[in-house]
This record gives structure tokens, C-alpha cells and sequence, in this order.
């Protein structure tokens, strides 16, 4: 404990209360990787055939992935990483909010939730997802989970190809009743169950985003996708075959009480109802980006700011975009998360660069947290590119305060 507090204090005393962030890779078998990560193209299988492709990188993670049998202690845990007297160390984001949360997360926070309860990744499929649902809190609770929002953005950096299917199907039908979809959880082993004609597919449109709550079945289609979300790995298939690939029900059910395991109704009923069958669906979960403050306001100060993520109470994002050769002083009320996608500059007294090449298990400098003190002070970011912009986005817990 006293090695982890002084490593600790030697990172906020080097970053200025700017903590970096080692990599954080998590693998899924039933996905195949859309490989817009920058990761090494010999790197996609790291953690073994076995355990499937890497199609995700988490951000500003205290929320272990939940992978079966054979996840790792730490699969999905971000790190804080350290040098120390020329000595490269590392400590777990988590163990650290529990060691000093009041200085990294805030007092407010740490009364209230009692960590950091948010994380963001990138979400890189070269296939589109099966549809699925996130349980809310009452239904995550009973499994002893918390409930899952997100959102989504979708960053032109990271999206020089759409993938094999850009589009994402959203909810229901309007008018489609409970038994239509208990008669799809029926024919789970008898063929395609058919769930996709009960819903509607959006194209996705690069550098805009959607929010989904708790309750919304979503089939996310193959862009790679920026998803702030609440600190969760809850979730439930309701697509049994996918791209010709079949899911188990055991993935169906992994986050239902043990007695309703064959209950039919009781996996309906992990669907919100009125929000799947919306008729304005589109107009109450797709967004636009939305300036922070007046563009030319901005703009004349040498950056331009936009609330990408937003209409959760539990997080929110942002993409800040520094101008060539300029510098911008960025207060926020709380603490966040950074990821760096295009250019290079300082951040604080930090550099960071967005990698062009990554290797698994290498450290980068395009990842960093901002502790609740730094961030309300105030961080100056400079673009030291004559030609290219910095950007970043920022993704933040709930407000507190």
C-alpha cells in the first residue's frame, strides 16, 4: 500500500494531477475485429484464438470485462502507468480511486458512488453486432450488476472504412407485441429467429452519434464506435444467428436470476416496452454534435468544442479539436477521461500523440485521466503541429455537484 501511495504521488506530481493510462485491450469470441484500432495487424489475437479477436479498447476502465470462464483478473482494468527513476511501473486505475479517491475522482463522487462509475472504449467490428439489450438497474441488481446506458460517436479518424454492414438496428416495430418476440426466443435453436424483421436499421453517418438506454435493443452496425457508458458489462442477446455465426443461449441468459433462465416472459420483460416501439425513435436518440459555446467564439481562440454524447445522466462526452500552432486553457467541473485521435502537442505538462502503429502490451501517450482538481483548474493543451489539428475526446461520470 505505501508503494502503491508513493508511485501515485509521484504520477499526479509528474502529469500536474494528469494521470496517463496504459492500454486497455479486451477480446470478444463472438466478434471478428475491424482492425481501426492501430493495433499491430499480428497483435488481433494476443490473448489467444480462443478467446477471440481484439475489437475493443477500453478507457478510464474500473470495471473488470466479463469475457466467461477464462477472463483475466484484470481484462478490461485501465492502468496507471508510472516511470519512476527510470523504472516503468504500473497501478490499477481501480485500486488507485480506492486508495485516493477524494484527490482523483472528487469527495462529491466518492460520497455518492464510491469509485469512478463510468468508462468509454472503442467498439471496431468488422461484422454488425447481434441485437441485444443492456438490463436497467432493477433487473442488473438482481444478478448483483449495475444497469448499462451508452452512448455513441463515431470518429471520422478511426473510420476510414464503414466496415461490411454501417448500419445499426434500433428497437421495434411499432405495433410489434410481447409474443412476437417471445415467439423469436422460441425458435433459438430452430434457425434464424427472425428478431431483425421486427426492428429497423439506421445507416450510420461518420461524426455523429446516438444515445441508448437501458432497456433498447440495438444490432450496432460495423463502424468503429466511440461508446461512453456507465460502469457495466451487463448484457442479453435477443439475435440467436448473426452473419451466419450462432450465439449460444448461454450468452442469453448469463445476466438472468438462475430460476428464470427458461422463462421466456421474464427475458421480455428486460426490454422497455414503450422506448423499443417508439414511432420518433430517431428524433429522441440520434445526435447531432452541439458547440459548447459559440463557434466563432471558438474559433477565434484557436479550438472548437462539441458535446458529442449527451441526454444520460450518468455520462457524457466531448471532442475538442486544438488548431495548428495554437494552445487552449480547458476548465471542466469534474473529473475525465482523455483519448487522443489525430496530431500531437502537450496536454498539461504531459505530450501526448494519436500512434500510428501500436503494439500489444507497448505503451502509448494518446490515454489520460484528469483528476477532479486538474480539471477545474484548468488544463492548457497546445497543438506543436504547424499543419495538422489536435484532437481529442473526453468522455465524464455523472455531475455531482
Amino acid at each position: 500500500m505505501g508503494t502503491m501511495k508513493m508511485l501515485l504521488d509521484v504520477a499526479l506530481n509528474q502529469g500536474q494531477g494528469v494521470l496517463r493510462l496504459f492500454p486497455t485491450w479486451v477480446p470478444r469470441s463472438f466478434c471478428i475485429p475491424g482492425k481501426r484500432l492501430k493495433l499491430h495487424p499480428d497483435d488481433y489475437y494476443a490473448f489467444g484464438v480462443h478467446r477471440g479477436g481484439i475489437d475493443e479498447r477500453w478507457f478510464a476502465s474500473t470495471v473488470q470485462a466479463d469475457n466467461g470462464p477464462e477472463t483475466l483478473p484484470d481484462e478490461g482494468l485501465s492502468y496507471i502507468y508510472v516511470e519512476d527513476g527510470g523504472k516503468a511501473e504500473k497501478i490499477l486505475l481501480r485500486d488507485a480511486i480506492e486508495l485516493a479517491g477524494d484527490a482523483i475522482v472528487g469527495k462529491a463522487m466518492m460520497e455518492k458512488y464510491g469509485g469512478w462509475p463510468m468508462f468509454a472504449k472503442f467498439f471496431d467490428n468488422l461484422n454488425p453486432l447481434f441485437h441485444h439489450v443492456h438490463h436497467d438497474d432493477e433487473k442488473a441488481k438482481r444478478v448483483g450488476r449495475l444497469g448499462k446506458p451508452e452512448g455513441y460517436y463515431f470518429p471520422p479518424q478511426l473510420n476510414n472504412h464503414g466496415g461490411y454492414f454501417p448500419y445499426t438496428f434500433f428497437g421495434l416495430n411499432p405495433g410489434t407485441k410481447k409474443e412476437d418476440v417471445i415467439r423469436c426466443l422460441e425458435m433459438w435453436d430452430k434457425g434464424d429467429n427472425g428478431i431483425l424483421y421486427l426492428s429497423r436499421a439506421y445507416k450510420l453517418k461518420p461524426g455523429t452519434g446516438w444515445i441508448v438506454q437501458p432497456g433498447i435493443l440495438h444490432a450496432p452496425g460495423s463502424l468503429l464506435t466511440y461508446e461512453p457508458q456507465k460502469a457495466s458489462d451487463v448484457f442479453a442477446p435477443f439475435q440467436n444467428i448473426v452473419w451466419d455465426r450462432f450465439i449460444p443461449w448461454d450468452l442469453v441468459v448469463k445476466d438472468v436470476p438462475p430460476e428464470h433462465k427458461n422463462d421466456l416472459e421474464y427475458i421480455v420483460s428486460l426490454l422497455d416496452w414503450e422506448a423499443n416501439t417508439d414511432p420518433d425513435f430517431f428524433a429522441r436518440h440520434y445526435l447531432e454534435p452541439k458547440p459548447v459555446r459559440p463557434l466563432e467564439e471558438m474559433r477565434a481562440e484557436g479550438y472548437e468544442e462539441y458535446y458529442v454524447v449527451y441526454g444520460s445522466e450518468d455520462f457524457s462526452a466531448k471532442e475538442l479539436t486544438v488548431f495548428p500552432g495554437r494552445s487552449v486553457t480547458i476548465r471542466e467541473d469534474g473529473p475525465y477521461g482523455v483519448i487522443v485521435v489525430q496530431g500531437h502537442g502537450k496536454f498539461g505538462a504531459l505530450e501526448v500523440e494519436a500512434p500510428t502503429l501500436i503494439r500489444f502490451g507497448e505503451m502509448t501517450r494518446d490515454e489520460l485521466f484528469v483528476t477532479y482538481e486538474a480539471a477545474r483548474a484548468g488544463v492548457t493543451i497546445v497543438n506543436e503541429s504547424a499543419t495538422e489539428n489536435l484532437v481529442m475526446l473526453k468522455h465524464f461520470g455523472p455531475k455531482v455537484e
